[in-house]
């Protein structure tokens, strides 16, 4: 199913083309919410923040800016299967320390797992977590339920530490 996959994946780059005013900019996109003009390997890394959320399905994990985390199903044992084009499409929250929790977040579920590129990512219940490129703001939570790159995305349910369905 590899053509569903690059189809997602072209989706996302030309929604990220848009909300960032091009595609030469798509991959400045930050981990800690929103675009931040252009990448620099200077720019400091920062710790992340997760609080909940009340949402359509339910209370919810957010990052420090309000928007919406992921969780894949394809990821076992607190480790990414998100990597290369799938990280482009569903970039993970990365945390250059330990990650704060915020109001409605259970702090001992918060944590952080190590990917392939060394970089540290932060996880929920043994969930790593993920934004997804299609949301443009605060409070969009378009990547419900989207199946790519070999499995299932949901929104993080705050109270339970797994996926929230659409009821």
């Amino acid at each position: 199913m590899r053509t569903g996959t690059l189809t997602v994946a072209a989706a996302a780059v030309l929604v990220m083309a848009g909300s960032t005013g091009g595609i030469a900019q798509a991959s400045t996109l930050t981990h800690g919410g929103g675009y931040r003009g252009p990448a620099s390997s200077s720019a400091p890394a920062s710790t992340a923040t997760v609080k909940a959320a009340k949402s359509k399905v339910g209370t919810i994990l957010v990052d420090g800016q309000g928007r919406t985390l992921y969780l894949f199903e394809k990821d076992k044992g607190g480790k990414s299967a998100c990597s290369g084009e799938c990280a482009a499409v569903w970039p993970p929250l990365i945390t250059s320390g330990k990650p704060t929790a915020g109001a409605g977040v259970n702090a001992s579920w918060l944590s952080t797992t190590q990917r392939p590129d060394g970089k540290t990512q932060v996880t929920y219940h043994n969930w790593p977590l993920y934004y997804y490129a299609g949301d443009s703001k605060a409070g969009d939570m378009t990547g419900q339920d989207i199946n790519g790159f070999g499995a299932k995305w949901y929104v993080v349910g705050a109270a339970t530490g797994g996926k929230m369905e659409m009821g």
